[in-house]
């Protein structure tokens, strides 16, 4: 017997303090409007700029990061494939742009413990798409161009106007986290 899904909530993004709030880890969302994406590399150079107290080119207030390292748009398309990249490798500069106003990630994958609680601190949330459905999401995404360092190619900092699109709340601006809420649900005594 399959128990069927709750209906995604509509959240619109970027986040407002309210949506934040509200947001629960275990929440499945469709999110619309638009996010930034950024990778390592990115990472690396938002953090080294805020490191030397020089303006970013983007202003992180309020904004959701997806993880992304979008494929190359096929003829025609907006976006080929855009998978979700392994959060963890970007827990070195969270903290830091979580503290900039960074109110959403989007990612797959574990949170380390100073990024928690930076987004309990400063209350921010972590959502997780799915990773093997790029091309899927991929059709969430509306439009795209590229903000901030083009020489990265597709890893390059951009904004992505979308609709519906598919995340769950992994750990909510309360530290609440769905891997370990889920793990002891069902861990066995």
């Amino acid at each position: 017997m399959t128990k069927d899904l709750a209906e995604p909530l509509k959240i619109q993004v970027p986040l407002s303090s309210g949506d934040v709030e509200k947001l629960k880890a275990g929440d499945i969302v469709h999110l619309t409007g638009t996010v930034l994406t950024a990778r390592d590399v990115a990472h690396q150079r938002l953090y080294d700029l805020l490191e030397k107290q020089e303006p970013l080119p983007v202003d992180l207030k309020g904004q959701v990061i997806y993880y992304v390292g979008p494929a190359p748009a096929r003829p025609g398309q907006v976006m080929n494939s855009a998978g979700p990249t392994t959060s963890s490798r970007m827990d070195k500069y969270s903290p830091r742009l979580i503290a900039e106003g960074l109110t959403g990630m989007i990612g797959k994958g574990y949170r380390s413990d100073a990024v928690v609680e930076a987004m309990k601190k400063h209350r921010c949330v972590y959502f997780a798409a799915v990773g093997g459905a790029a091309a899927l999401i991929a059709k969430s995404i509306k439009k795209s161009e590229v903000l901030a360092w083009e020489d990265l190619g597709t890893e390059a900092v951009r904004r992505m106007q979308v609709e519906s699109f598919p995340a769950i709340v992994i750990i909510d601006a309360n530290g609440n986290d769905l891997y370990k809420i889920g793990r002891e649900k069902y861990k066995l005594t």
